[in-house]
């Protein structure tokens, strides 16, 4: 049978067809994503397939298997040698479905032509659970955001209730969290050498279940392991059936899943569940700048699979063009799942690769001139580390922006400054616009002026060369008791860069608009205080635009407050509007306001 397209040897195969041609019996390892697959470092599976690739082993993608028929898509590539690997895509599938309202969404940008319904609701668990059945034998390893974030107990918005380790519901044999290439690199390693799965115990950033060593009305326990010829800390967390019973047992487990995700000492955390348990093995430290320009030199063609001839994939148009300089946060927002996914401490790719990516963009038949993003999780946090690490490894700050910048952490923007400059000047390049969100209370003192000279050049450089007339930022709120759960610097901030921003743009005789960004709903947040926002956005006279109601998201700070009504860090009560009229009311306010009795505005 012939293929609608030509089979392309610059891909990793995504049929049997494509393995055949290239003269296999049969993959090393075969990924199950939920993503259409684009060969493009922005996206995790082709990085781990291009990272396999270069270390010789022979890698397969089944992108957005179908689940519902014969399940010939799960079949069709037999099995691997050494493993399944599976994750649900760049979002958590349950957050690609369905909207804050719990209603679902009509497309997915991450599929082709943008259509909805090309992957299951809980993705990780459906496609582990199908390769488990069909291949009991072979070792089925998950994988990405989807799995990072449920790997201990969890609340899950959309069930409204605390769900286990996802290895207990997915049946998987092992759980690699956080941006997993080396770990990989060394699973492979290891299976092939004729290592069994369930032998690998000590590989950093994976989690396991194992028989329960003790009971599970231990509470909180402090204890030590050996790790990798070291004795370590371990962290024995209340039982998942604890939690379920008693909420602050589970604020208390976040205090410390949290703590471990942003520290540099190795630590294990372990947590019982039914009659085992299951360890979470330490981060891996970050990689190094040659590590990561290795991953990044890799030769993505930059380009969807060719099955996809002919049809728009909205995800890799938003992303087609950009460059991605580094890794990690340090910025500790409640609501977000980067440090627990990245880790806080960053990892940053050299200028000559930065600059080798942006001229082979530059040569692209399609490119028009412009970087859309030089980024990363926060655009200016490029190179940006503590003076003195050994401070940095005693360090158990979730942030090291809130509620100040840590006197450790250089802030010295003039490297960022001058890679800007050089990526507008490539030849090809008419201007490198800076998508990804930038830090401004890394920029400005709380008085409003900036902390240092290399701070106003980068924002004068920023505003004047690289913003494609709307310049992104996100204040989130403007009730600053809001912005302190949010782990967020005071509104008053946001508005002397405002000042900043307007004069830079009369000088410049620009016309540009600063835009934004807020969320309704967050735990603290009551109805008076998206009053006071609708009242100081007429003020400065924005008309809002992006905007979002508070979405729960597994193991991030502001949704442990949204379950348990607690703030971990003080066990104090925390306000939560968690009836969905509610939600709906405080999200009115970004528009006309909530309606009266009578049903008028």
């Amino acid at each position: 049978m012939s293929l609608p397209y030509d089979i392309s040897p610059l891909f990793p195969p995504t049929s049997r067809k494509e393995v055949d041609a290239r003269g296999w019996d049969r993959p090393d390892v075969i990924f199950f994503t939920g993503d259409a697959y684009i060969d493009h470092p922005a996206f995790g599976t082709a990085v781990l397939a291009r990272v396999l690739e270069a270390k010789g082993y022979r890698v397969a993608v089944v992108p957005q298997p179908n689940w519902q028929d014969d399940l010939r898509d799960f079949r069709k590539l037999g099995a691997p040698r050494l493993f399944f690997s599976v994750s649900s895509g760049a979002m958590d599938s349950m957050v690609n479905h369905y909207t804050a309202n719990k209603r679902l969404r009509s497309d997915d940008a991450y599929t082709p032509e943008g259509k909805a319904g090309f992957r299951p609701d809980y993705a990780v668990n459906v496609y582990a659970g199908i390769l488990k059945r069909l291949f009991p034998d072979v070792p089925v390893v998950i994988g990405g955001i989807e799995a990072s974030m449920r790997r201990l107990t969890h609340y899950d918005y959309w069930q409204d209730k605390l769900l286990p380790s996802i290895l207990v519901s997915s049946g998987a044999d092992l759980l690699v969290y956080g941006m997993g290439e080396k770990t990989l690199v060394q699973l492979s390693e290891r299976l092939a050498a004729g290592e069994t799965i369930n032998q690998i115990r000590d590989l950093p950033q994976t989690v396991y279940l194992r028989p329960a060593t003790v009971g599970q009305e231990t509470g909180i326990a402090i204890g030590t392991q050996s790790f990798l010829g070291e004795e370590v800390k371990t962290i024995r967390l209340h039982s998942y059936e604890i939690c379920c019973r008693q909420k602050r047992a589970f604020a208390e487990n976040f205090k410390y899943i949290e703590e471990t995700s942003n520290i540099m000492s190795p630590e294990i955390l372990i947590e019982p569940v039914g009659d085992r348990e299951v360890v979470v093995n330490p981060f891996r430290p970050c990689i190094t700048t040659d590590e990561m320009d290795a991953i990044y030199d890799l030769p993505y063609t930059r380009q969807p699979h060719p099955r996809y001839k002919g049809k728009r994939i909205p995800a890799y148009d938003m992303i087609k063009f950009s460059v991605c300089l580094h890794r990690g946060c340090f910025g500790g927002c409640s609501f977000c799942t980067i440090s627990a996914h990245h880790g806080k401490f960053i990892s940053s790719r050299s200028e000559e690769s930065i600059l080798k990516e942006v001229a082979h963009i530059a040569a692209m038949p399609d490119f028009k001139g412009y970087i859309s993003d030089l980024g990363g999780p926060s655009a200016n946090m490029y190179a940006l580390r503590g003076v003195r690490q050994e401070l940095c490894g005693k360090c158990r700050r979730a942030s090291c922006l809130f509620p100040q910048p840590c006197r450790n952490l250089s802030l010295d923007m003039s490297r960022l400054t001058d890679l800007y400059r050089k990526a507008n000047a490539v030849p090809g390049v008419k201007k490198a616009f800076i998508g990804s969100g930038i830090r401004y209370d890394m920029l400005l003192t709380p008085e409003g002026r900036f902390r240092d000279a290399s701070a106003e050049e980068y924002f004068r450089e920023t505003v004047c060369n690289h913003v494609s007339g709307r310049l992104k930022v996100a204040p989130e709120h403007t009730s600053d008791r809001v912005l302190r759960l949010m782990r967020k610097p005071p509104f008053q901030l946001f508005e002397h860069l405002k000042r900043h921003f307007d004069r830079l743009n009369a000088e410049g005789q620009l016309r540009q608009q600063i835009i934004p960004y807020f969320i309704s709903g967050h735990p603290g947040c009551q109805e008076s205080d998206m009053r006071q926002l609708q009242d100081k956005m007429r003020q400065l006279h924005f008309r809002l635009e992006q905007v979002q109601d508070f979405t729960p998201t597994p193991m991030t700070l502001s949704s442990t407050m949204f379950y348990t009504g607690l703030d971990p860090n003080t066990m104090q009560p925390v306000f939560v509007a968690r009836d969905q009229n509610a939600k709906r009311r405080q999200r009115s306010y970004f528009f006309d306001g909530p309606p009266s009795r009578t049903g008028r505005r």
